[in-house]
Parts: C-alpha cells; structure tokens; sequence
C-alpha cells in the first residue's frame, strides 16, 4: 500500500483535545520511533509505550487512551491475545494492528478485524529502509488521526456482520435505528437507463468488513454479473481477503491476474500493490494488471479499476464506494456517471471512515447513499430491472 509522502496541515490543538496514543510493541527501536512521530504532530500525544501486550491490559484504565497501535508478536501476551482483553475493559478503543508482511501476520491481522481492531497496519521489514518507513509514518498517523477523531466524537455501536473469522464483528458503528431509517436527504441523481453488466466496488479503511457484509448478500448478482474490486491493502494481504471472499460468497473469488478474461460469477479483486484495470480483447474484457505510481495516493487505486471500464462496458456499469479514507473513487465515479452508469455510496453511520464515500456524496454523483445493510438488497433489485 502506497499513500502520499507530504505532510496533511492540522488545526492547532489544545492538550484536553489532543488523542491520547498508546503504543504497544516489544522493539525498543520501534516505540521510540513511533512516539516520536506521535509527537510531532500537533494533535496527537503518547500517553504510554509499552512492551507487552499484558503491560497494556494492566494498565490501560489507568492509562485510558482513544488509540492503541498494538504489535502482533510480543513476549508475555502477544496482540492476538491482548485485542479481546483490551476492548473487554475499554469498548470504544481504536486499535490499530502493526505487523510484518508475512502471510500468518497477514492473517492474524485479518482475524484481529473481526474480534474488533479498527484497522492495521503493515510496518517495515527495516527501519533502515527510509522510502518504507517514510509510507509507514505517513499511514500510521493518518490512520490514528481519523480514528482517533472519530471515537472522540462518537461511542462504537456493535451489530453482528459476517465475520473475517471466528468472533463478533465491533467494526462497523451501526446503530440499530440506523439499520431500519432512510438516510438524510441529499442531492440525488437518477439511475442509469441501461442495464448494467458488471458491479464495481472500491473500499479502504473499514472495508473487508464491509466487503464481507455485501459479497453475503449479493449472491444473485455475482451469479449473473462480474465482480471486480479493489480494496487498499498491500500484497499477501489482498491474497488472504480473496480466500475470505470466497468463503463468505460461496462464490469464486481471487487476485485478479494480468490478461485473464472476464467472467459472470467470479469476483476479481485487485492485487496488493498493483492497479487493475479493464481491457478490450477481442470480443472479451480480460484483467490489466499495472505496475505504475500511486493513484490517490493508493496502490491499487479505485479511479483506474472504475475509469478503464467506461471503455469496455460504457454506461451499464453499477459502482459501490465503500467505507475509506481519501476521496479515490470519486473521480472515476463522475466518469462512470457522466458515461450513463451509476454510483452507490455507503452512508457516514456505517462507514468507519467517510471519506470516500462522503466525497462521492459531496460531488454529487450518488444515485443512492444508503446504510452498508441496505446496499446488497438495492443491488439484487437493480440488477433484477429495478433503477428506481
């Protein structure tokens, strides 16, 4: 995953407004450098920085932070362990997952989302490595800055969602009126008049919960339609959410691959690190794979996957923004909107962040801006002939 290297400008803030971080990992080397990224900025502070995952259950009423950036592998009480423990004491805590790229962290930091971490994050093979540690700064305090900001404004709400694996889902701030009322009125557009033939759908943060809520519900749709999706998230990742997908679909699902074609009832999902777009080949649309520089900041990036297909499906094009950070997806959804197709957006209740959707929303190119459970009803019907 690549997101921009330049500074985000910040409101000054007082202490009482600042959010309190406790960072937990078992690398003196990589506690003192990320509290001093945390104290650098302007709106955040360290509250504490501990070994183990058993110092921070033990302490945490007395430490009481907003966001806990929380290793996987430590001595005593690892992460895994530790998350239950944490959120058992202090419900509406952030936790931020940190943990090398390797397939088990990988999974372990999937599992860690459906037990109720907010995010991760995959940290550097070697601080040593400035470009590496330099995108991970940068993540990592973005990561804490809207979380954080958002638990300072509003308890967590739980409901149950399909899970990443065993455990209950506490990700998605769905409150149980939210889930049965309209959502508030906002500028609309209509429904494309053609048909559509493919679902697109861009997600960030939040957004493999999100993704195994709908893929769930929209059996009928993958039975009859392609798939493709590109969620931020860096490679091996991206391999073990396809694996999720599938199980959760009951549908195939996989990493999309360079010049392979394009099939109903098959999820195509963008590999971590590359951008997928869509092609022309003959009379069949097939996977592009791109290796080029970020796009929003993002790799895989939305814009390009939602972009490319106005060449080959033009306007019968249905597209979903998920829950995320940043605004990707929007530009390619005034160009899926001005080519005849659609756009649904995920409302800010259910959104852990909303900042994709809501740019969406902001620019006007919604058909419909709806709770995260009402989107996989109004796709089956407007994939059945409904674009009311």
């Amino acid at each position: 995953m690549s997101v921009a290297l330049t500074s985000t400008a910040v409101p000054t803030s007082t202490r009482s407004d600042k959010v309190r971080v406790m960072v937990v990992d078992d690398s003196v080397v990589i506690r003192g450098m990320i509290s001093r990224w945390i104290g650098a900025e302007p709106d955040m502070e360290v509250v504490a920085s501990l070994r183990t995952g058993l110092d921070a259950v033990n302490q945490l009423e007395r430490i009481n932070p907003d966001v806990a950036v929380l290793d996987i592998e430590m001595p005593d009480l690892d992460g895994i362990s530790a998350l239950p423990q944490l959120l058992a004491k202090k419900r509406d805590l952030v936790v931020i997952m940190a943990s090398t790229l390797t397939r088990r962290n990988a999974e372990i930091s999937l599992k860690a989302l459906s037990l109720g971490a907010s995010d991760y994050i995959p940290k550097p093979e070697s601080t040593r490595e400035a470009t590496a540690a330099e995108t991970f700064r940068h993540d990592l305090i973005q990561k804490i800055r809207h979380l954080g900001a958002r638990a300072r404004r509003s308890p967590v709400h739980t409901t149950a969602s399909p899970p990443l694996a065993p455990g209950h889902d506490r990700s998605r701030p769905l409150t149980p009126a939210a889930a049965h009322t309209a959502p508030a009125q906002a500028t609309r557009r209509s429904f494309g008049l053609l048909p559509p033939k493919v679902l697109l759908i861009g997600s960030s943060t939040g957004g493999p919960q999100a993704l195994m809520t709908l893929v769930a519900e929209i059996g009928p749709v993958i039975d009859r339609f392609p798939v493709l999706i590109t969620q931020h998230m860096p490679p091996t990742f991206t391999t073990i959410l396809a694996e999720h997908l599938a199980r959760t679909s009951k549908r195939p699902a996989h990493e999309g691959i360079d010049g392979e074609s394009i099939k109903p009832g098959q999820i195509y999902l963008a590999p971590g690190g590359r951008h997928m777009r869509v092609v022309r080949h003959g009379v069949d649309a097939t996977i592009a794979l791109d290796d080029g520089p970020p796009v929003n900041f993002c790799k895989p990036a939305v814009d390009p996957m939602f972009t490319s297909a106005i060449d080959v499906w033009q306007g019968s094009i249905m597209s979903v923004i998920l829950t995320g950070m940043g605004s990707d997806g929007m530009r390619g959804g005034k160009d899926i909107v001005a080519a005849g197709g659609s756009v649904i957006a995920q409302d800010e209740t259910t959104s852990v962040v909303w900042g994709m959707p809501g740019a969406a929303v902001n620019a006007g190119i919604c058909a419909a801006v709806l709770p995260l459970n009402q989107i996989a009803p109004k796709l089956v019907r407007v994939f059945a002939g409904d674009r009311s």
